[in-house]
């Protein structure tokens, strides 16, 4: 019954940490990063793109825009890839490591969705990091059911 329980808690947790690698490769790899939420992003900046990148002293924005999405492709798929590597049997068997992966996560998972409904209220993602407390949640229920 142990290992039942802890595949119930370890699955969900992988595809976390997978979506997050798939987010982050995303980031590092998209010509335009900030397209990926492109109506979330020009809502929240009160006009298009092509009229940001239009104003004067704007003609490198797209450039430091692609640096700080590459550093955020880079922190996600980091965190992506942290998480995964915390998946096997042998870490989720440990109680304590167990309950300390998934309070991180948790706080991590509340808080981003959080600032998503602050300041990107009509993003997609809003929609992927509900998915991904769905998930959350199926793995605590297990955790606790399985004291």
């Amino acid at each position: 019954m142990k290992n039942k329980s802890i595949t119930y808690i370890r699955y969900p947790l992988i595809l976390i940490s997978i979506a997050l690698c798939i987010s982050g490769i995303r980031w590092l790899i998209s010509p335009e990063p900030w397209m990926l939420d492109q109506v979330a992003n020009e809502e929240r900046l009160q006009m298009t793109f092509v009229d940001l990148f239009l104003l004067d002293g704007n003609s490198t924005l797209s450039v430091y825009l692609t640096q700080i999405y590459r550093f955020l492709g880079l922190y996600v798929l980091g965190i992506g890839s942290l998480l995964l590597s915390f998946t096997p049997n042998k870490f989720l068997e440990i109680e304590s490591v167990r309950q300390r992966f998934l309070i991180v996560l948790g706080i991590l998972l509340v808080s981003n969705l959080v600032l998503a409904y602050v300041w990107i209220p009509s993003s997609h993602f809003i929609y992927v990091m509900w998915g991904a407390i769905g998930l959350y949640c199926f793995s605590l229920y297990n955790h606790l059911k399985s004291h």
